[in-house]
């Protein structure tokens, strides 16, 4: 499964861990996921989708159907 937010895109991003010393050692940031079932009212049907907090935010302020045309989901 890949780890990419269905409405705004964010996705694993690569960095480092650096100590106090100043070792840097790899690792990534990963997007806070989240699988929702959401009713969609002009489609009528219940959506499935791996939103970030991020998404469900912007979800909740603007609507389900708005934040699909916005966003070109489906």
């Amino acid at each position: 499964m890949s780890k990419i937010c269905d409405l705004t895109k964010k996705k694993v991003m690569a960095g480092n861990n650096v100590s106090h010393a100043k070792n840097r050692r790899r690792r990534v940031f990963e997007p806070n996921l989240h699988n929702h079932r959401l009713w969609s009212e002009e489609q009528k049907r219940w959506i499935s989708l791996k939103l970030s907090k991020k998404g469900l935010r912007i979800i909740d302020k603007i609507g389900l159907d708005n934040a699909i045309k916005k966003y070109g989901l489906i």
